[in-house]
């Protein structure tokens, strides 16, 4: 059996791409990650990568990276290959995962490596724990949290930095709230697919 691993021990990662599918054509343009130890940033990882195409004004716009910025960086695969030794042997977290995670196995392919840890979405985790937030998007979370601003949001590092701290924020609540001394990743995952009607009943099991 699995060891199981603490909730505050993971990387969280963010990826900005050329749009919203790789099965559509799209890439990743920038990875932004932070590895966090025990409810601490202990390291960051941090690379924009050339898609091999031009990015859309759209995209430049949304995400202040330019076809400019772009033209002399590494391929996906070359940076890709670097990421997987740094999240080798963790668990992730991203916000809406869902969308990174399609990204993170399309890329990961390309680069002929793989991937061994479980992936949890701090967005559905929010829906449960923030249930008064006006939405789930980072951006309202960070202020309705009191979160940090770091950065510029759209920008990988920047928004993988803030996911942490959301994410830390939601185990302290769970801590303080419940009286749960030390939470488990699994027990995050669990919670994110609980009908948020019984995620009080179910953070209230797991003091007992």
């Amino acid at each position: 059996m699995q060891k199981r691993t603490l909730a505050d021990s993971v990387v969280v990662l963010d990826f900005e791409t050329t749009g919203l599918s790789p099965q559509y054509g799209d890439r990743a343009i920038e990875i932004g990650a932070v590895l966090v130890e025990e409810g601490r940033i202990v390291d960051r990882f941090q690379k924009l990568m050339n898609p091999g195409f031009r990015i859309s004004s759209f995209i430049e716009a949304y995400t202040g990276i330019t076809n400019e910025m772009l033209k002399g960086e590494a391929c996906c695969e070359e940076v890709m290959a670097q990421f997987s030794e740094f999240i080798a042997g963790h668990n992730i977290v991203a916000h809406n995962a869902s969308f990174d995670k399609r990204f993170l196995d399309f890329e990961l392919k390309r680069a002929n490596r793989s991937y061994e840890g479980a992936c949890c979405c701090s967005l559905l985790v929010s829906r449960r724990i923030y249930q008064d937030s006006p939405n789930h998007k980072l951006q309202t979370l960070v202020s309705h949290a009191g979160v940090p601003t770091i950065g510029s949001f759209h920008r990988a590092l920047a928004d993988a930095e803030m996911t942490a701290h959301l994410w830390l924020a939601m185990i302290d609540r769970i801590r303080q709230q419940y009286g749960i001394p030390t939470v488990f990743f699994d027990q995050l995952s669990e919670l994110s697919r609980v009908d948020k009607l019984y995620a009080h009943r179910y953070l209230t099991s797991l003091a007992d």
